[in-house]
């Protein structure tokens, strides 16, 4: 009986200090100096639209330095298909603030929109906000699912996104 407690004492300790390295090699990847490349796919089929009632498939890359410790500015271009013949193309820029030591994070962009359609063309001014979390496969490489609402005049768009973080 003593035996097995002393195992699950150790099994505890040794995750532990695992969480502890985990946090350590994350952290320094957040520095001031550090850069990102944050290639994504959105949609994933499970974004909406609510001016054309469409599911939609797009992919984004973003990539930028971090300001300073946790704070990252970034640029992005990016393409979207939606069901109906819509494409759009984006360019934007914005910022990502990492809350704490392993990976959780808040995003904010102001991007132009080019939307080409049948009937059309359209440019607009967006806003987007995202939350998301850096899972790190290793001290360079992340998994990053996040969560997205784009808002512009005409619509709104939410949905939910996964890409990879390259970080140097």
């Amino acid at each position: 009986m003593i035996f097995i407690q002393k195992q699950n004492k150790m099994k505890k300790l040794a995750l532990f200090v695992c969480l502890l390295v985990v946090t350590v090699a994350a952290q320094a990847q957040f520095e001031k100096g550090k850069w990102i490349i944050n290639p994504s796919v959105t949609g994933l089929n499970l974004s909406y639209n609510t001016e054309s009632e469409k599911a939609s498939f797009g992919l984004q890359a973003k990539g930028g330095a971090f300001l300073v410790d946790n704070v990252a500015l970034l640029v992005s271009a990016g393409a979207q298909w939606k069901g109906g013949g819509t494409d759009t193309y984006m360019l934007g820029v914005g910022g990502r603030y990492y809350i704490n030591k392993v990976g959780v994070y808040l995003g904010a962009d102001f991007n132009l929109q080019r939307e080409d359609w049948d009937g059309g063309d359209k440019t607009r001014f967006g806003f987007g906000l995202e939350a998301g979390y850096a899972f790190f496969l290793s001290r360079t490489v992340t998994i990053e699912p996040a969560a997205y609402w784009n808002i512009n005049k005409d619509r709104s768009e939410f949905g939910l996104k996964v890409g990879f973080g390259f970080y140097f």
